[in-house]
């Protein structure tokens, strides 16, 4: 059986606002090693959430995918763990 994944969303460059596709996600901050703790928020009814670490407005845009944002860079996969 197939986990569903909680996508997860960075802002690295700073921007003011990112537009996400999901009502819930996690915000990480910045890219690790610069990461804060990884933060679930959900959006609930509203349209729009700031996280409570770093301050950043995330807003949902229906249009946009579940692994989508804008800007596009803002969505953050976590290395693959390799084998020792």
């Amino acid at each position: 059986m197939a986990a569903k994944s909680v996508p997860h969303f960075h802002n690295d460059t700073g921007v003011a606002v990112i537009h996400v596709g999901v009502h819930e996600f996690m915000c990480i901050g910045a890219k690790p090693p610069f990461d804060h703790p990884h933060v679930f928020l959900d959006m609930g009814d509203d349209n729009e959430i700031v996280c409570p670490y770093c301050s950043t407005l995330y807003r949902y845009k229906a249009t946009l995918k579940a692994e989508e944002s804008e800007p596009a860079d803002c969505l953050w996969h976590a290395e693959a763990a390799t084998a020792a």
